[in-house]
C-alpha cells in the first residue's frame, strides 16, 4: 500500500506562512536519525532534508501565507495545506498519515489522524523535517526582507525579542493580522 505522511510547521507563529509537506518514503528508507523535527538539531534537520529528497518517492510542500491564514483561521488554512500538499504528490498515495486528531475534507484516498504521529511514524517524521527545514529557510529569507524583527532567530514565534520588535516597528506585510499581539502592536504603532 502506498502510504503518505503528513505534517505542518508554523501555527503558533505570528508571522509568515504555515507549512504543509506530504512524503511517500520507499520501504527500508534508511534515513538513520529519522525523528520529529521538534526533536533534531538544525543541523541534523537540514541533513536529513536533502537526504529525504534524495530518496522519497514522492513529496510535496506547501506554503500557505499570511493573509490566506487571516482569511481562513489558523486550523483550516492548515488543513488546506496538507490537502494540497496530498494533491500534489505523484504517484498517489492510497491512505495518508496525519499528524494531529484532524483530518482535511476531499482527501484523494483514505487517511488516519495519528496524535503524535510525528513521533511514530517514519513517513510523518519525514514530512516533519520538509516542512520545518522549508519553513525555517523561508525566515531566514524574510529576516533580510524585514531586518530588526529577529526572524531568523524566532522564526516568527511570540517571543520576548518578537514581541518588542513588533511594538517598536509594528506589523510588517507578513504578520498574522488576526493574531491577538500582532493586532495590539498595529494599534500601538498606529499611535
Amino acid at each position: 500500500m502506498i502510504t503518505a505522511g503528513v505534517d505542518e510547521a508554523g501555527r503558533g507563529p505570528l508571522a509568515g506562512p504555515v507549512v504543509c509537506a506530504a512524503v511517500i518514503l520507499p520501504p527500508d528508507d534508511g534515513l538513520a536519525g529519522l525523528d520529529d523535527s521538534k526533536k533534531l538539531g538544525e543541523g541534523r534537520r537540514e541533513q536529513l532534508f536533502e537526504a529525504i529528497l534524495g530518496i522519497a518517492t514522492a513529496h510535496c510542500i506547501q506554503f500557505i501565507d499570511p493573509a490566506t491564514i487571516d482569511r481562513m483561521n489558523i486550523l483550516q488554512a492548515t488543513l488546506h495545506g496538507m490537502r494540497l500538499a496530498l494533491l500534489g504528490l505523484d504517484p498517489k498515495p492510497e491512505l495518508a498519515l496525519i499528524d494531529g486528531n484532524r483530518l482535511p475534507a476531499d482527501l484523494p484516498c483514505a487517511a488516519r489522524a495519528l496524535v503524535g504521529g510525528d513521533g511514530l511514524e517514519r513517513s510523518i517524521m519525514a514530512a516533519s523535517v520538509l516542512a520545518k527545514v522549508s519553513r525555517d529557510r523561508y525566515l531566514r529569507e524574510l529576516d533580510i526582507r524585514y531586518p530588526g524583527y529577529g526572524f531568523a532567530r524566532h522564526k516568527g514565534y511570540p517571543t520576548a525579542e518578537h514581541l518588542a520588535a513588533l511594538l517598536r516597528h509594528g506589523p510588517c506585510p507578513e504578520h498574522r493580522r488576526s493574531y491577538g499581539p500582532v493586532q495590539q502592536a498595529a494599534l500601538f504603532s498606529a499611535d
